[in-house]
């Protein structure tokens, strides 16, 4: 609690609060000063806050890779595990959630190469190293689905089936884009794939994703929504406003986190007073999951279970994505503030790299290059494309113009 205005101390320290009964018993100084309480730092080494452990939590085969999981007891059933088995990827899909996992990397590579040729408009907000998040998230969800997602979208638009060639368009600004161009990289939609759209500001998509899951509730649908936000977006008063109200009513929701570690350039650990972000579920009798944000399998058995218990009518769940970014927050950022031992480790654990070594004992290293190079082919084909194609005209609409004549 912050001191009145009274106080005359400089301190910004902030003293945890008790429960009633257990406070013990204060008396305020004469003159209104009130005590504050500083703790020392003498043996701290190093006061740089770090991103999260890049030995994720829990992997596809069940085993732990360091970091605890969040135990919700009840909220967490028999049956939603029985249901994460049951819908573990067959080879198939794993292959094909690792081919737009290339897909989108390649994507996140060339744009990179376009700005730093001055060719593309604006800041671009890459997703290298988080890519299983929005591709394994959406590959659980059928064609009436919906999903929101951030300003750091673009595995969740190829995750959830929109095609190479009118996203690549979109973030070129062509008239050919999914949306004629009009909506730059970050506002991508696309109603018939189920894809409601990115947002510029952070954790709009929670509320949005949860009112239109009040309207499938209210209209007798199956669908369940889905939103994708960051560690950044949790700390905002409208997540806490928008789980309540999901978890009161029910709603067929499922809020995944995508911890990257990172809100713009400020690191999670001064954000946040708790590491793991799904401790906050059990506030709203939500169950929920912290999984390895790097594992695809892990993710999409996770990410399962929460949208068959959501679309059956028992209500809301999270899934917590441990993963990195392996860029800067856009591509005007100058960095400078990840440390060279962090990025090595995760990059290390490239959620690629972990895709490929599980599908190589059933396809064989052959299959896997002919994918890695039709996937290549597929957006150097997209890119060129959408920087032949023309840049949209726009019409002064009369009807909606304050100066126009037409009055």
């Amino acid at each position: 609690m912050r001191c009145s205005p009274r106080c005359g101390s400089s301190s910004t320290a902030i003293e945890p609060r008790l429960p009633i009964a257990s406070r013990p018993s204060r008396t305020r100084p004469r003159g209104g000063r009130c005590p504050r309480r500083q703790e020392s730092l003498s043996s701290v080494s190093d006061t740089r806050p770090r991103p999260p452990s890049p030995m994720p939590v829990r992997a596809a085969d069940g085993g732990s890779s360091g970091l605890k999981s969040v135990d919700t007891s009840a909220l967490n059933s028999i049956a939603l595990r029985e249901t994460r088995v049951k819908n573990s990827p067959s080879v198939a899909e794993h292959l094909e959630m690792y081919r737009r996992m290339v897909l989108v990397r390649h994507l996140e590579e060339g744009l990179g190469v376009l700005h730093r040729e001055g060719r593309t408009r604006g800041p671009i907000h890459r997703c290298d190293g988080q890519e299983a998040v929005g591709v394994a998230a959406t590959a659980v969800l059928e064609p009436g689905d919906k999903v929101t997602t951030t300003h750091r979208g673009h595995a969740v638009y190829i995750g959830k089936g929109m095609a190479m060639g009118p996203v690549v368009a979109e973030i070129m600004g062509r008239a050919t884009g999914a949306c004629g161009g009009r909506a730059g990289h970050m506002l991508i939609a696309d109603v018939e794939a189920g894809v409601i759209g990115g947002n510029a500001i952070v954790g709009a998509g929670i509320p949005a994703a949860t009112g239109m899951a009040l309207s499938m509730q209210v209209l007798g649908q199956r669908s369940v929504a889905l939103c994708v936000f960051g560690d950044g977006a949790a700390q905002t008063g409208i997540c806490h406003e928008a789980m309540n109200i999901a978890a009161l009513w029910k709603l067929p929701v499922v809020f995944v986190l995508e911890h990257n570690g990172f809100g713009l350039t400020v690191p999670s650990a001064v954000q946040s007073s708790v590491p793991d972000l799904a401790v906050r579920a059990a506030g709203y009798a939500m169950p929920s999951e912290i999984v390895d944000g790097n594992d695809a399998v892990a993710i999409y058995r996770a990410v399962a279970g929460m949208v068959e218990r959501a679309r059956r009518g028992d209500g809301p769940g999270l899934v917590e994505c441990k993963t990195y970014r392996m860029e800067g927050f856009s591509t005007s950022d100058m960095g400078g503030y990840q440390r060279p031992e962090d990025i090595a480790a995760w990059r290390a654990r490239d959620p690629l790299k972990i895709s490929r070594e599980a599908l190589r004992a059933s396809v064989g290293d052959e299959t896997l290059s002919d994918i890695e190079s039709a996937a290549k082919t597929e957006v150097d084909d997209a890119f060129a494309a959408a920087l032949a194609a023309p840049f949209p005209t726009f019409r002064l609409d009369e009807a909606s113009n304050p100066y126009s004549e037409a009055h």
